[in-house]
């Protein structure tokens, strides 16, 4: 049986996500941030401190040599670039870090408090970077490096993630496919960066599920889609904890994709992972940000996201 108590949700951040700075023009800004915990400060949430992760944490998923290198790049001022999106700033590892830290702490949170939640509010975003590549953005495997703690550390016996940022979270992919303890889904416009997640593609232990979705699709749509396909899958597959890439640039607004959710959809897909985190796993859900470059749409989806994880209808 789910935990049936009333739900709460806290909010795990820290003032070091606006320490990545990127360079003008660009859409992963620190603006997001501010947009995202200003739409969620009339909620009321318990906010927890975003600690760095822990080098056995990082080292799960990412190895040494990279961690050195990413630490060797580090510039002492303005930035240096990686590849033409992923730039790093002087404070750009210590969010990066800390990003990784929020979803160690949000699993640490949710295994010792029944019936809370988690969303991690935090950038730069984790589900581009592969085991030792940055890109798309992001550094470090953030979500991937929560769930290796979660099975690890915990002794869960398995957990999943479902990724609904519009693009394929080939990072996070590229980090789990090889463990047979995580289902990975992520559903994302197809053609679009990176090019990864065709649908033909399960992974080495078929634990992935990829759904490429065309331009202009619908929550409607999406919704049809969660019911018949994904959340069957999850329901078999019976994890222990529910991890959720929360990029919300398949926002009708965002600049960067061409899908059509909305707010309001962005709540119902989350009432649904919600109401099987009930059924399955204790209530059991770590979120964390990913993409989302419209200001509004990403302020207005995050807030409908986070009151979905609350239980609010």
């Amino acid at each position: 049986m789910g935990h049936r108590s009333r739900m709460t949700c806290v909010l795990i951040s820290h003032p070091d996500a606006r320490q990545h700075v990127t360079p003008p023009g660009h859409p992963e800004r620190v603006d997001r941030i501010d947009a995202v915990l200003d739409a969620l400060a009339p909620l009321g949430l318990t906010t927890l401190t975003a600690p760095f992760a822990a080098e056995d944490d990082l080292l799960r998923c990412h190895p040494k040599s990279y961690l050195d290198t990413l630490r060797a790049a580090a510039p002492d001022s303005g930035w240096r670039s990686l590849d033409p999106d992923t730039h790093l700033s002087p404070g750009s590892l210590g969010a990066a870090m800390r990003a990784a830290g929020a979803v160690v702490r949000g699993v640490d949170h949710v295994m010792s408090s029944p019936g809370e939640r988690a969303f991690c509010a935090m950038r730069p975003p984790g589900h581009h970077a592969e085991s030792d590549t940055a890109m798309g953005f992001c550094f470090l495997g953030n979500i991937a490096i929560g769930a290796k703690h979660a099975l690890d550390h915990h002794g869960l016996a398995r957990v999943a993630i479902v990724d609904f940022d519009v693009h394929h979270g080939n990072g996070t992919q590229d980090l789990v496919q090889d463990d047979a303890r995580i289902l990975f889904v992520s559903t994302h416009q197809m053609p679009l960066y990176p090019g990864t997640g065709n649908p033909g593609d399960t992974g080495p232990r078929d634990t992935v599920l990829n759904i490429g979705l065309p331009s202009g699709t619908t929550g409607a749509s999406y919704l049809r889609l969660l019911d018949r396909v994904i959340l069957p899958r999850l329901r078999a597959f019976r994890p222990d904890l529910l991890f959720i890439s929360a990029g919300f640039d398949a926002h009708r607004d965002d600049p960067l994709a061409s899908l059509a959710l909305t707010d309001a959809d962005f709540g119902a897909i989350t009432a649904r992972l919600v109401a099987f985190a009930q059924e399955t796993c204790q209530g059991r859900i770590v979120s964390a940000l990913e993409g989302g470059y419209d200001l509004a749409g990403l302020a207005a989806s995050a807030l409908a996201h986070v009151r979905a994880l609350m239980g609010d209808k």
